[in-house]
This record gives C-alpha cells, sequence and structure tokens, in this order.
C-alpha cells in the first residue's frame, strides 16, 4: 500500500465532506513548500555540537553586535573564533553567580561614568573580562579592574608610585579607560577597533592596518589575544545581559545601590595613616580597605595636591563582598595577555601613522 493510498483511506474515515478536504490538503501542499523552499530553519536551542562533545544551550546568537556594530555572519572563520569563546570556558554555571553579584555591585560606578565621557556602553564588559571586576594585579604589572599598566596609567593622569597607586581607584580608573577609548575612536572612527587597541595598543592596531590594507577588526590578522577579545567581549555579555542563552536561571541583573560614603579632603603630608583614620572617625583598617589606592602607612605630598579618602557613612554595615573585589581577592587575571608600554607622556602626533 502507498503512502497516497494510506493518506486518502486516513481522509475517507474522518468523513469530512469534499470542499473540506480539499482545502486540507493545499493547506498541507502550501505549508510543505514552504517550510522546504522559503522558510529559514530555527537555530537549535537545545543543543551544540563541538568537538565532539554535546553543550546544552550554547547556541551562537544570531544578532550580535558591540557598539551597535553586527558581526559578520558570512565568515567562517568569525564564527569559529565565536565558538572558541562561547564554548571553551567549561565553568559558565560555576562562576556566573559570582560574576552575577560583581556585575550587581559595580556596573553602577561604571555605566554612568562611561556615559558622562561618551563612551558606549558595552565597554563595561572590558572590564569584566580583564579583571572579573576586581583589583588584582598581574605578573606583567598591570593593575585593577581595567589592568593598567603603570606607564599607560600615567599617561592618563592616574599617580602610581610607592605610596600611590589610583588604578586600584574604580572611578578613576574608569575614567583614564574612557580616555584610552575615546583617544582610539578618534583614529579610527570604530568602536570595535578601539576595543581592540586596548588590549593591543593604538600603534599596534594602526600597524595592523596599514600592514594588511583593512580598516575592519574582522578582517585583521591578529595575535591570538587581541584576535579573540571582541569575541570574549560578547560572551560576557551573552552572559550577563541574556543568562538563560546559557541554560542559566537568572533574571536580569538588579543593581544594589551604591555604598553610602563620607568623603575627606587631604592635601598635606600624612605621616600616620592611624592618626588620619582617627580625626575621620573610623581606624586605619577601614580606611585603608575602602582606600586601596593607599599602598603605604603614609603619604608623602610636598606638591599639595588634593587627596580624597572616602570611607562608609554607616561602618556597620556588611560591606565584606565589595572590599573583596577592592583587595582583589576574587579577581581573575589573563596571564598571557600581552603588554603595551605607552610613553610615560602621552603625546598625540605619536598616535598618527606615518
Amino acid at each position: 500500500m502507498t503512502g497516497k493510498q494510506t493518506f486518502q483511506q486516513f481522509i475517507s474515515k474522518l468523513n469530512l465532506p469534499s470542499l473540506t478536504v480539499a482545502f486540507f490538503v493545499v493547506f498541507v501542499a502550501l505549508f510543505v513548500l514552504l517550510k522546504v523552499y522559503f522558510i529559514e530553519p530555527s537555530s537549535n536551542l537545545l543543543s551544540y555540537s563541538n568537538n565532539n562533545q554535546n553543550v546544552l544551550g550554547l547556541n551562537i546568537p544570531s544578532n550580535l553586535e558591540f557598539c551597535g556594530e553586527k558581526i559578520p555572519a558570512n565568515s567562517l572563520a568569525i564564527k569559529e573564533d565565536l565558538e572558541q569563546e562561547f564554548f571553551n570556558n567549561k565553568h559558565w554555571q560555576a562562576n556566573s553567580a559570582g560574576l552575577f553579584a560583581k556585575a550587581q555591585k559595580w556596573f553602577p560606578y561604571i555605566e554612568p561614568i562611561l556615559k558622562q565621557q561618551g563612551v558606549p556602553d558595552d565597554f563595561k564588559y572590558v572590564a569584566v573580562i580583564e579583571s572579573h571586576l576586581s583589583n588584582v594585579v598581574s605578573p606583567a604589572g598591570a593593575a585593577g579592574f581595567w589592568q593598567l599598566m603603570p606607564a599607560s596609567a600615567r599617561s592618563y593622569d592616574l599617580e602610581v608610585n610607592e605610596f600611590v597607586d589610583e588604578r586600584l581607584d574604580v572611578e578613576k580608573a574608569t575614567r583614564a579607560a574612557c580616555r584610552h577609548f575615546k583617544d582610539a575612536y578618534a583614529l579610527f572612527h570604530n568602536w570595535t577597533l578601539s576595543a581592540a587597541a586596548y588590549n593591543l595598543g593604538i600603534g599596534g592596531i594602526q600597524n595592523a592596518l596599514k600592514k594588511q590594507n583593512s580598516n575592519s577588526y574582522y578582517d585583521l590578522m591578529l595575535n591570538s589575544q587581541t584576535g579573540s577579545f571582541v569575541y570574549r567581549i560578547l560572551a560576557y555579555k551573552t552572559l550577563l545581559s541574556n543568562p538563560g542563552h546559557f541554560g542559566i536561571k537568572k533574571k536580569k541583573l538588579v543593581y544594589f545601590s551604591k555604598i553610602p560614603l563620607k568623603t575627606f579632603k587631604v592635601d598635606s603630608t600624612v605621616t600616620n595613616i592611624a592618626n588620619l583614620a582617627k580625626e575621620m572617625g573610623c581606624n586605619k583598617t577601614i580606611l585603608k580597605l575602602y582606600n586601596p589606592w593607599l599602598l603605604g602607612e603614609s603619604l608623602q605630598n610636598s606638591n599639595g595636591r588634593v587627596y580624597e579618602f572616602k570611607i562608609p557613612k554607616n561602618q556597620k554595615s556588611d560591606y565584606s563582598s565589595y572590599i573583596r573585589d577592592l583587595i582583589g581577592e576574587d579577581g581573575v587575571v589573563n596571564e598571557d595577555k600581552e603588554v603595551l608600554q605607552l610613553p610615560e607622556n602621552r603625546v598625540q602626533d605619536s598616535l598618527k601613522i606615518n
């Protein structure tokens, strides 16, 4: 018995009017035609096969974009790089709870500065991949949420010496990073290239564009760290903005309120930090924990610079999770990161292509 005969028998048993049968047959035929020739198959939301391993819930989103620039969808090389960043991390779910908590604490500090400085919001994920939002120090000497090298920090007016390291001041370091992003954008007129320049350096991206006769990050052949930098940003952006994509049951991020702080301005040398803390109504431990940029037990200030010390208004509140981030207890450092030392003085002419 043929399939056609079986279908006819099924229809006859339904005892439907001939007009209804004709309509049903035409509907089925149209559906099959559309499905085969016109309707694109839906993305697989259940599983993805990669390197002979089945990874549940990890398909590449079809609408990925960074700062409004969509990721090219017609390149196998780009897809492979994206797959590597989306699938190689085997600890998404294990690490996600801590990372969500960090984002809820620190994005309220970072986002307003990005907006004020005219830098797209997506750049907050640079701090996520650089340090996991902690004041960590790398073996190469990069430090803080934004992993700035000493020379780079000084070129953007942050103080780094034996007494003070303002890379560990989250808000000051964020402003310095914004200046780097904007310097790069002024040359490249492209935020994706500006993000890559944060990893390789503005000069490094300039040289790559010139040598390879290109104007797009997605066409460049770069070292593995810079070549995957934007794709790693996109992976963490997806994790934090759409955790359900990774099978993580987490609602939209609910930001914590900023810590209510009291600010004290000091414009003279401090010979004993414990005495300064006492004058501020706290102990030395609290003063040091909430001002991690202060490295020693004293502060030399022959130039009369104004330093701002901050302590919580309510010292009995439990801010231990913030403190862990400020002292770098829970951070992550990528030791393979390539480091570009910028000159001590920020000279704009040195950034131009000769």
